[in-house]
């Protein structure tokens, strides 16, 4: 996030005396990324964020490859992944590469632990389920529909109204940013950017925690789980300022870009990182040429894997699609329509299709959660 942001109290002048009510200085934090080269914030704590009583017995949670590589196209039924009462337990991944995690999720509670992960940007959507994300910089509502976006580092906790909770998790080993393309030089969303500034949820409501016991951090690191006991609450800042925080933003508030004729993949993009991208594909009207073809033509994706999530409506290209399915279609091989769909297209005014698509440029292993779902078949649908 380029925009900076004060929220709480904090001194007038950085790395300077700042004292609490009871005459102890306040704890002051820098949290950086790149070293000290992009964007950071810094967080005045009320007591030192170093106060660690034990660290209990690591264990991984690295994914298990099923196939290292494969040239198959393959869909996955992402509601057969069973709940769970664990946030962690719950997240299971299903693809990955050297970049990222594709990860689905179906924590039934709130955890009773944090959670932080050192390694990666975390992009949430929410495909069920209400609640907040709680953070040191306050807490995020969310809502079927939110991609919440928290950065490496962030200590967090995601408190559920609702048991039943559906989630699509991208872990990026690099920083997850919005497009250049819709960036002006001083790093202003463009007025003709699908999202706007106005659209983004911030952290709000600022709660400083001065309880002190026994608290567990469980931290990720290289696919071990780490469980840290901390001396004092986390959240416990008065204040913070800065560009570095979480944020989140609903695909409904992205802002379809339609053309007389077929737009490609690129318009729908939400978001970008390191050898891959996100899109969002949203209700929208059709193209408006007299002669358009609104279904997309067939394509040769040579440099790179597709993965399509289905959130909801109907998807104008594919037959017996269902809510949580994903599909991949890896580099190398062309794909498109399903058989009878490009004529059917012709002439429909809108789509109410709504889908999360990851294109990864490096191509992706299968995990064996994600074998234990997947549909060997769906390559002879186009039959």
């Amino acid at each position: 996030m380029p925009y900076y942001i004060k929220s709480g109290d904090i001194p007038p002048k950085r790395h300077t005396v700042f004292r609490q009510p009871n005459g102890n200085l306040y704890n002051e934090e820098l949290v950086s990324t790149e070293g000290f080269s992009d964007i950071y914030s810094l967080v005045y704590h009320t007591y030192p964020p170093t106060k660690v009583k034990a660290i209990k017995p690591s264990y991984s949670i690295a994914p298990t490859i099923a196939l290292e590589k494969s040239l198959q196209m393959r869909s996955f039924q992402g509601f057969a992944t069973l709940p769970d009462d664990d946030y962690l337990h719950s997240r299971q991944p299903i693809m990955s590469n050297n970049d990222l995690q594709i990860i689905l999720a179906t924590p039934k509670q709130s955890p009773d632990y944090f959670f932080k992960n050192a390694d990666a940007d975390e992009l949430i959507f929410i495909h069920q389920g209400t609640g907040r994300l709680k953070t040191l910089y306050g807490s995020i509502e969310f809502v079927y529909g939110d991609y919440v976006h928290i950065p490496r580092g962030v200590i967090y906790k995601l408190e559920f109204d609702t048991p039943e909770n559906r989630l699509l998790i991208t872990e990026s080993y690099s920083p997850i940013r919005f497009p250049k393309k819709y960036l002006n030089h001083f790093g202003q969303l463009l007025e003709h950017s699908p999202y706007t500034d106005r659209d983004l949820k911030i952290p709000q409501n600022l709660e400083t925690h001065t309880d002190e016991g026994d608290y567990e951090i469980r931290i990720k690191k290289q696919d071990i789980i780490y469980p840290y006991i901390y001396a004092n609450h986390p959240f416990d800042a008065i204040g913070w300022d800065g560009c570095f925080y979480p944020y989140a933003l609903s695909i409904h508030d992205f802002e379809p870009i339609t053309g007389r004729v077929h737009q490609p993949p690129p318009v729908h993009q939400t978001f970008e990182a390191h050898n891959f991208v996100i899109c969002s594909f949203c209700p929208r009207l059709f193209d408006y040429h007299p002669l358009s073809i609104p279904a997309p033509y067939h394509h040769s994706n040579i440099d790179s894997d597709e993965v399509l999530y289905y959130v909801d409506g109907d998807f104008m290209s594919r037959k017996h699609v269902e809510k949580g399915q994903l599909t991949l279609h890896p580099g190398g091989i062309p794909h498109g329509p399903h058989p009878g769909t490009i004529e059917k297209s012709i002439g429909a005014k809108e789509t109410h299709e709504l889908a999360v698509m990851i294109d990864t440029f490096k191509p992706l292993k299968i995990t064996a959660h994600g074998l234990a779902i997947s549909q060997n078949d769906y390559m002879t649908s186009w039959l």
